[in-house]
């Protein structure tokens, strides 16, 4: 950050009243040094001629740095307006008007840089997972047509798996950009906890039959007034996350219970579990921890940060963090109407 030299009117908090003080100093300094002269016998065109001089020192002392942050700005949008978002502007410090300008100039070029690297990471994050699947589809394709193999349904089987990968990105890429848009509007309605529950653990229970999913909710006949397709959507994304990382023979545990005015839904699992610097980060677009990039179907890192955008919407709160003594514990509350 620049630093500005302090100012006499520093400590002023206005730029109307250091105007106003520049501008009457100016007019007194001038009328003293035009008498004086003048009581000195000097002739009136010389003693006017060295009143203005010294006027405009006195206006250039009072006024020093009260224009330089804006000097900044201009530069600073011209470094902008070629990609470089890393400036800041003096005059932060100031208690005027510039002052807050200065502020307000120096958080939209942070904003700008970070939606610029969130967008680049965007490009590059969905280049990496599209490229995989269609990698391997091209491949097959390529052997089917060249006769290196032959039309078999474990071939075929292998094709559609890449192909329904590539679609559930898209769906998700889809979502999640409607969800930061705001265009998606929430259906709300009073339902009944357990049935939404009992279907998302039916259709995740289809992904892994080596692991077992119990549900509990607390008192059985729980209503909540929310969105039940948006709200199924997001215990579905948190099941098929706990699925993918628990060993075999497994556990996962979902808990509902009602505290106060807030419905808590709970979802535990024994797999590898995420490191506590993570568990803010874990709701990131595009973001995978570690036992993530070491798995075969990480997914695309979109799942929890769909989740998080449904639950913010429905003026809710939700975190992750490490279960004892392995797996990991993914919590969210929502009111209960």
């Amino acid at each position: 950050m620049m630093n500005v030299a302090h100012t006499p009117l520093e400590g002023v908090k206005s730029l109307k009243v250091k105007l106003v003080i520049i501008i009457g100093a100016a007019v007194g300094v001038t009328i003293f040094v035009f008498w004086s002269g003048i009581k000195l016998g000097l002739w009136p065109g010389i003693a006017g001629v060295i009143s203005g001089l010294v006027a405009l020192g006195v206006v250039f002392w009072l006024a020093r740095g009260l224009t330089r942050p804006l000097r900044d700005m201009a530069v600073a949008v011209q470094m902008i307006s070629g990609g470089d978002f890393t400036v800041n502007v003096s005059g932060e410090s100031r208690r005027d008007e510039i002052g807050a300008l200065a502020r307000s100039f120096s958080r939209m070029a942070s904003d700008l840089g970070e939606n610029d690297r969130i967008r680049r990471d965007l490009v590059a994050n969905v280049s990496h997972e599209l490229r995989t699947p269609i990698t391997a589809l091209q491949v097959h394709l390529e052997n089917l047509i060249d006769g290196v193999v032959e039309t078999d349904p474990e071939t075929l089987a292998t094709m559609l798996e890449q192909t329904t990968r590539l679609g559930r990105l898209v769906a998700q890429l889809l979502d999640l950009s409607r969800l930061e848009a705001g265009v998606v509007p929430l259906d709300v309605e009073s339902f009944e906890v357990k049935t939404m529950v009992d279907r998302a653990v039916r259709q995740a229970q289809m992904q892994r039959s080596d692991v077992s999913i119990v549900a509990e909710i607390d008192p059985v006949d729980l209503r909540v007034v929310a969105d039940p397709e948006r709200l199924h959507q997001v215990v579905a994304n948190l099941l098929e996350n706990a699925l993918r990382y628990s060993p075999n023979r497994d556990v996962v545990e979902v808990n509902v219970t009602k505290y106060h005015d807030l419905v808590m839904f709970e979802v535990l699992d024994n797999g590898p579990g995420i490191a506590p610097e993570e568990a803010e980060q874990v709701f990131e677009r595009f973001y995978r921890a570690d036992a993530a990039r070491t798995s075969k179907d990480g997914g695309a890192g979109l799942g929890l940060s769909i989740a998080r955008w449904i639950v913010d919407l429905h003026g809710g709160t939700i975190h992750a963090e490490p279960r004892n003594p392995s797996g990991c514990r993914v919590t969210f509350a929502i009111p209960s109407a």
